[in-house]
C-alpha cells in the first residue's frame, strides 16, 4: 500500500511540474504525509541507471530492485550489465550511468592519479571476501606434492604461494614466462594476488611512471582479463591461473578445467571487495537521491545475510539480465560452501558477506589499505607523507552519508540503532594476513616498509593521524 501511495505522489507531482512548463524538472518531490508512514526524501532525480559487472558480489543492486526496496525510497532504477571495468569506470566518470557496482580500487586510483583521474566517491561497501586464485589443472598437479596434507588426506588450508615456487621454476628452466590473469590493475583481485605471491617471496612485478604494465623484474607476468572470460582463457592456456571473484573459480571447478588453490578470505580475512560508486557531482548536486540510494542498498545488504534468504538470491542472480550463471555454480558459494578439488568442497560461511561484520560501511581503514599497496607496487610513483593517506581517503570515503542513510532507516523500523558501528572511520590493528603482518591504517608507512617486496618509505616514524 504505501508503495502505491509513494507512485501516485510522483505522478501527480510529475503532472503539476509539467503545467508549470516543465520548470525544476528534476526536482520531484517524494513524500507521503500519512500518519502510518515516516516522511520521505525529497527525491531530486528518480530515474537512475546503474551499471554493474556479471559478479556474485553485484548481489546488493539485483535485491535493491528486485525487492522493491529502490522502489520504495521512491526510485526507479535500471540496471545494466557492463563489457568490462574500464567501461564502467568511463561510463560513470562520463555520466552515461549514475552510479556502478566498482572495484574497490577504481575511485581511490581516480582520486590518487593512477589511471583515468576523477572526482569519485563511494558511500556504500558491496561485500567482504569472495574471491579466490584458481589454477589450471596441470599447474595444480605439479603444485599438489608441495601443498601439506591433513589426517584425511586433504589439503591443508591455506595453501602458501610457496607450493607454486618451484612450478615458477621450473618454467622458468624451460624459458617459458608465467602467466597469471586478474581483472584490472586497480582491483582487489591484482592487489590480493600480488599478496599472495610476495608473501611466499615471488615477485609479482613493479609498475612505473613510465611503464604501467606491472612487469618490471616479474617472477610471475600478470595481465588483465575480464572476469567472465577468465574460464575459457585459463582452457586455452593462455594464462595459467588467475584471481577472480564468483562465479569464476567455482566456473573452473564446474567445467572440470582448474583448481582454486586459495580464498582472499584466507590473504585478508574479511577484506572489503566491491564498492558502489558516484560522482562527486552527483551527490552534491542530488544529495538526496544519493542517500536514498545508500538506504536502499543497505537494506539489501541486510536482506542478503538474512538466515534463509541465500536460494532466493541465487535465483533472482542466475537471471540472464544480473549474473545469468547457473545456478549449481551460484549456490557452490551463495549459500556458504566453497569448491575447492573436485569433490573437496568446504564450510565457508563467510565466503561472501554483506551485511555482517559491518560490511556495508565505508571503512577508511580498508581504503587505505588500497593506497598502501599502490604506493607498495608503484603506482602511485612518488613518495607521500603519512597524513595524505588520511586526507586522501577522506576525499572519496564518505560514511556521513551511510551514516544519515543508517539513521533513517533507524527510524524507520529497518535497523536497530545497535547495527550501526562506532568508530572514527578506522578498524582496529590486525594481522588478519596470510602472512601475520600487522595492518595499521594510521601508520602507512610503516606498514608499506613491513614487506621485503616492494616500494620503500624513508623513516618518518607512526602517522599524526588521530
Amino acid at each position: 500500500m504505501k508503495t502505491i501511495r509513494v507512485k501516485i505522489v510522483m505522478i501527480m507531482t510529475a503532472m503539476a511540474v509539467m503545467s508549470c512548463g516543465g520548470k525544476k524538472k528534476q526536482e520531484v518531490a517524494v513524500s507521503d504525509s500519512s500518519a502510518d508512514a515516516p516522511l520521505k526524501l525529497l527525491i531530486e532525480k528518480p530515474q537512475l541507471t546503474f551499471g554493474f559487472i556479471k559478479l556474485t558480489d553485484m548481489a546488493p543492486l539485483a535485491i535493491a530492485k528486485e525487492k522493491g526496496f529502490f522502489e520504495e525510497e521512491g526510485l526507479f532504477v535500471s540496471v545494466e550489465a557492463q563489457s568490462n571495468w574500464k567501461n564502467v569506470l568511463d561510463r560513470v566518470i562520463d555520466g552515461q550511468l549514475d552510479g556502478s557496482h566498482m572495484l574497490a580500487g577504481q575511485p581511490i586510483a581516480a582520486g590518487a592519479g593512477f589511471g583515468r583521474q576523477a572526482e569519485l566517491v563511494t558511500a556504500f561497501s558491496m561485500d567482504l571476501n569472495g574471491n579466490g586464485i584458481t589454477v589450471s589443472n596441470d599447474v595444480w598437479s605439479k603444485m599438489k606434492p608441495n601443498v601439506p596434507k591433513g589426517e584425511d588426506g586433504k589439503p591443508v588450508h591455506p595453501i602458501s604461494a610457496e607450493a607454486l615456487k618451484p612450478v615458477i621454476e621450473s618454467y622458468k628452466n624451460d624459458g617459458k614466462a608465467f602467466k597469471m590473469g586478474m581483472v584490472f590493475p586497480v582491483s582487489t583481485h591484482n592487489y590480493e594476488i600480488r599478496y599472495w605471491l610476495a608473501a611466499a617471496g615471488i615477485n609479482p612485478g613493479m609498475y612505473s611512471k613510465d611503464n604501467i604494465q606491472g612487469q618490471i623484474d616479474a617472477d610471475v607476468l600478470l595481465s588483465v582479463t575480464p572476469p567472465p572470460q577468465m574460464p575459457a582463457t585459463l582452457e586455452a592456456g593462455t594464462i595459467y591461473g588467475y584471481c577472480v571473484g564468483e562465479p569464476w573459480n567455482q566456473q573452473a571447478v564446474f567445467k572440470g578445467i582448474g583448481v582454486p588453490v586459495t580464498t582472499n578470505y584466507d590473504i585478508w580475512k574479511n577484506n572489503p571487495e566491491k564498492v558502489f560508486v558516484m560522482t562527486k557531482k552527483f551527490v552534491e548536486k542530488y544529495p538526496n537521491t544519493a542517500v536514498a540510494v545508500t538506504k536502499a542498498l543497505i537494506r539489501a545488504g541486510k536482506w542478503l545475510d538474512t538466515p534463509g534468504n541465500r536460494k532466493e538470491a541465487v535465483k533472482i542472480l542466475s537471471m540472464s539480465e544480473y549474473v545469468g550463471a547457473d545456478e549449481v555454480v551460484l549456490a557452490n558459494s551463495m549459500t556458504g560452501t566453497f569448491e575447492f578439488e573436485k569433490g573437496d568442497k568446504r564450510e565457508m560461511p563467510d565466503f561472501n558477506v554483506f551485511y555482517r561484520y559491518h560490511a556495508t560501511y565505508p571503512f577508511y581503514s580498508d581504503g587505505v589499505w588500497f593506497l598502501t599497496q599502490m604506493r607498495r607496487w608503484g603506482q602511485i610513483s612518488e613518495s607521500k607523507p603519512a597524513d595524505w593517506y588520511d586526507s586522501k581517503i577522506k576525499e572519496i570515503y564518505r560514511p556521513d552519508i551511510w551514516t544519515k542513510a543508517a539513521n533513517l532507516l533507524v527510524e524507520e523500523g529497518h535497523l536497530e540503532a545497535t547495527e550501526l558501528p562506532e568508530t572514527d572511520g578506522y578498524k582496529p590493528v590486525t594481522t588478519d594476513f596470510i602472512d601475520g603482518k600487522k595492518y595499521d591504517a594510521k601508520d602507512p608507512l610503516g606498514y608499506i616498509n613491513s614487506f621485503s617486496i616492494g616500494n620503500k618509505e624513508a623513516e618518518k616514524g607512526a602517522s599524526s593521524i588521530q
